[in-house]
């Protein structure tokens, strides 16, 4: 069993099974494109990685990391904010140019 964190309910739910980061990343911001403020992202996630780089990611944003997801599976939570600094389409972690 993953996780022991919270198990708020997904109003998103991004599968990265079998993804490096790198293209998690370019998956999550997608699909995060134009989602509202406040909603739950479950980010299924097997890159040993993610646990790293989810955070990190979220730090950089502003997005909050809320942790693992209690399952069988290894699901990272994330709830989006309002105030979220946006990142290149094509490099989400790096910083969008103003």
């Amino acid at each position: 069993m993953y996780g022991q964190g919270p198990s708020l309910p997904a109003g998103l739910t991004v599968d990265g099974t079998g993804l490096l980061c790198v293209t998690l990343l370019l998956r999550l911001r997608k699909a995060i494109d134009g989602a509202e403020a406040g909603t739950v992202v479950h980010v299924i996630a097997t890159d040993p990685a993610a646990p790293l780089d989810l955070p990190a990611w979220c730090h950089m944003t502003g997005h909050e990391y809320l942790g693992p997801v209690p399952g069988e599976q290894p699901v990272y939570a994330v709830r989006l904010s309002a105030d979220a600094r946006p990142t290149r389409p094509d490099r989400p972690w790096h910083r969008a140019r103003d």
